[in-house]
């Protein structure tokens, strides 16, 4: 038996890329770590307190109830984005004039920076004067985001839905599209019914796309900060204070760049496993459906 041969020569094209990442990402996070371990009163003055940062974090109050509220935010835009997702790709046509239609008011939203959406349901949502707060208040609404802790979380989750659904939908009608035809016909001579045909056939041609859905939309929500800063500043009080505005204030507001530093690394270690997590149960879940069918 002859021995394949690798060519390793395509490691030489990569190369430049790996180093121009290791400049961008490696040495902030040095930076940042080195921050995290010792306490400065500027002038470029730092006194070395090893983990009392990260020890004062673990039993800060202040840690568990910014990082629950942005634990329960992630849980529920995932929870209505992703069913949402997949009812609005199924729906949507395979071919004729309504695929570009369709196409391109989905991805409308996308195409709006996120500073500017948190200005629009800013507006949107004003008593006074937005079309959505004045119209509530008109019906007889009790509806105020400045005010009303719930109507904020009601809000910064219409406005996520409104924004990021899109991006579960072409993910799932890509899908979709890449399903071949013969599997519908042979459904179609079973006799399989429209639930059937969703388990059996779309749903597991699904699993990979879902999968970067899950995990691009956890990612984002988990670390969202421009919109509710815009749109509520963290309040009413501090309702939708989450943990990265959070970090914002510890860092910019009171310039605590040492607990800041060790706040943003325990932040980037807990997206990092709860990513992993999704990642692992998710592929198993498509293991053992990929060994069940067969």
């Amino acid at each position: 038996m002859i021995a394949k041969q690798t060519n390793q020569k395509a490691w030489f094209m990569v190369l430049p890329v790996f180093l121009v990442v290791a400049f961008s990402a490696v040495i902030p996070l040095m930076t940042v770590v080195n921050y995290s371990v010792q306490d400065t009163f500027g002038n470029n003055v730092f006194t070395w307190v090893g983990m009392d940062w990260f020890k004062d974090l673990i039993h800060s109050e202040r840690f568990h109830a910014a990082f629950l509220k942005q634990l329960m935010f992630s849980g529920i835009i995932l929870l209505i984005e992703v069913p949402l997702g997949i009812m609005i790709a199924l729906a949507m046509p395979k071919k004729g004039w309504g695929v570009p239609v369709c196409l391109i008011s989905m991805a409308l939203p996308l195409l709006i920076p996120w500073n500017v959406v948190g200005t629009i349901w800013q507006i949107f949502g004003r008593v006074d004067i937005g079309l959505l707060g004045h119209s509530l208040a008109s019906l007889g609404f009790d509806y105020n985001y400045t005010q009303d802790p719930i109507a904020a979380w009601i809000t910064l989750i219409i406005m996520d839905v409104w924004h990021w659904t899109s991006l579960v939908v072409l993910l799932c009608y890509a899908g979709l599209c890449s399903i071949p035809e013969a599997y519908y016909q042979a459904a179609k001579i079973d006799g399989a019914s429209r639930w059937s045909v969703f388990r059996y056939i779309q749903l597991p041609k699904m699993q990979r796309v879902l999968l970067i859905a899950i995990l691009l939309r956890f990612m984002d929500s988990f670390m969202i900060y421009t919109e509710p800063f815009v749109i509520t500043g963290g309040g009413p009080g501090n309702s939708t204070t989450f943990m990265s505005i959070d970090l914002v204030k510890l860092a910019i507001g009171q310039f605590d760049l040492g607990p800041a530093a060790a706040m943003s690394l325990v932040y980037f270690l807990v997206i990092l496993l709860l990513c992993w997590v999704f990642y692992t149960v998710m592929s198993n879940i498509g293991e053992e459906s990929s060994n069940g069918g067969k």
